[in-house]
């Protein structure tokens, strides 16, 4: 199966609300989405209806009202954007990738201990 297209920032909200919510219908992306900026029905529907046509959510047409699903899980999308960005952005350079994303904001102490304790399962080659 060939990867998904790269969802743009308007897809990737939706996404976000399929993944929190789990599967919804039209009118519950467009409510969550409301809450924080003005977002109009027939604009939801057109978009999970092009995000089905690109294979970023599945469509559930069993019921009265569709019910939208995200095809993949948000980490495998995460992955997916990585990758992609590692490539076009850093020649595949993972180190690189890493560098500017702790130069460019400051952790915190759980997650520089997180990123310590990945390091050493990598190194251990418990992953």
């Amino acid at each position: 199966m060939s990867p998904s297209p790269r969802p743009t920032p308007a897809e990737l909200e939706i996404l976000r609300v399929l993944w929190q919510r789990g599967p919804s219908t039209v009118r519950e992306v467009q409510a969550t989405l409301s809450e924080n900026r003005s977002s109009g029905y027939t604009t939801v529907l057109k978009m999970l209806q092009i995000m089905a046509d690109k294979n970023l959510v599945t469509r559930d047409e069993t019921q009265r009202a569709h019910v939208y699903s995200a095809r993949l899980a948000e980490s495998q999308t995460q992955r997916q954007l990585v990758r992609d960005l590692l490539e076009r952005a850093f020649d595949g350079s993972a180190m690189k990738l890493v560098m500017h994303a702790l130069a460019d904001r400051k952790s915190s102490p759980e997650e520089i201990a997180r990123i310590r304790q990945m390091l050493d399962e990598i190194e251990g080659g418990e992953r």
